[in-house]
């Protein structure tokens, strides 16, 4: 049986901002940590998903850009970049990285608070040769009208590269209910959710690690997933509300009866990442 994903309409976008986490905070954070390694390692995992060895001479456009790390990747391997989010920090990141790299002299990245949501606003962005939103859309409380709205981004020879949460089941039921009650918490109880979830994410990954006789290995070589941080990343994930999951049939199946052909994918045990092209583009990469 086709699965058809129900597309919200604006009235059921996120039941609250008291809810909603403020992603700004987390990334600020993470720009203190941010070193050459971990921007080659995402200049790196762009050009994999993508399967190029460049972006000279395309367009980009960073959906919800966090800390801005990916758009900056994106810039350096030659892209024009248009960046956007709906959190104020989170904007305030990306415009500190240009400020560092770019010493805010380069026309070609420019940067701004906006919302994928608002039909408006993305009807005004034009079209981009890579539409890229990782781990966003599930955030914003309407995830299919925000993939809709992704998809109208795309030039007729695009790229979209998205990351949605995977589906499982009853443990993201109880995420859920999790992620809603550390949003509700005034900020000094925080700790008493955030540390015991930190201790079921990481706890049994190390001691396998000690027990391997190499303590630490996976934490220390995080890093190489993507440039990210394994503390930010705990932050990110605990606190990660509106929240939402598909499974990855439903994005593929969503996709495809919007005229896109999957490129690649990949499939992680909380997070599935494709890249899809319209039918028009399959020659382009």
């Amino acid at each position: 049986m086709q699965i058809k994903p129900q597309i919200l309409i604006e009235s059921n976008i996120c039941s609250a901002d008291d809810d909603r986490f403020e992603f700004g905070k987390n990334w600020s954070r993470f720009l203190e940590v941010l070193n050459e390694n971990r921007i080659q390692t995402a200049e790196a995992t762009l050009k994999q998903m993508l399967k190029v060895s460049t972006l000279r001479g395309w367009s980009f456009v960073d959906i919800g850009s966090g800390s801005g790390l990916f758009s900056l990747a994106a810039w350096r391997l030659g892209a024009r970049v248009h960046s956007f989010d709906y959190d104020k920090r989170s904007v305030a990141c990306a415009r500190e990285l240009h400020r560092r790299y770019c010493d805010n002299a380069d026309p070609n990245w420019k940067i701004e608070q906006g919302s994928i949501l608002d039909e408006a606003y993305v009807g005004s962005l034009g079209k981009f040769d890579v539409v890229y939103s990782w781990g966003v859309l599930h955030h914003t409380g309407a995830m299919w009208k925000a993939i809709e709205q992704a998809i109208r981004l795309m030039s007729p020879t695009g790229r979209l590269f998205i990351a949605i949460y995977a589906d499982q089941g009853r443990s993201s039921v109880r995420w859920k209910k999790i992620k809603r009650l550390y949003n509700r918490l005034p900020n000094v109880l925080k700790p008493l959710i955030l540390w015991p979830a930190f201790l079921r994410l990481w706890g049994p990954t190390t001691i396998r690690d000690c027990l391997a006789g190499k303590p630490f290995q996976t934490w220390r070589s995080y890093g190489r997933n993507r440039g990210m941080s394994p503390w930010h990343d705990v932050v990110d994930w605990v606190g990660g509300y509106p929240f939402e999951v598909a499974k990855p049939e439903e994005v593929f199946e969503f996709c495809r009866d919007r005229g896109l052909t999957l490129i690649t994918l990949t499939t992680v045990e909380s997070c599935n990442e494709f890249v899809f092209a319209k039918s028009e583009s399959s020659d382009r990469i």
